[in-house]
């Protein structure tokens, strides 16, 4: 039986680093934007997310994309 995906809605991570502790690790803390159009296209989906981090007096450590999916019945 064939299935097929569906794209659903997106959430963009934005890991900033916020200090280091005694052994020199960084220190993160992580920002959820929900609501991100499955259709946006990675490259401009990076470009918010270094548009919003230089709005942070932290620096940007890490930027995700966590896409989800519907797999249906085709």
């Amino acid at each position: 039986m064939a299935v097929s995906r569906i794209a659903d809605l997106s959430k963009l991570v934005i890991t900033s680093q916020i200090g280091t502790d005694s052994q020199g690790q960084p220190i993160l803390k992580s920002k959820t934007y929900n609501g991100v159009k499955a259709a946006a296209l990675d490259q401009d989906v990076y470009d918010v997310a270094q548009s919003l981090g230089s709005l942070q007096k932290n620096p940007v450590y890490r930027v995700e994309r966590i896409d989800r999916e519907e797999i249906i019945q085709a």
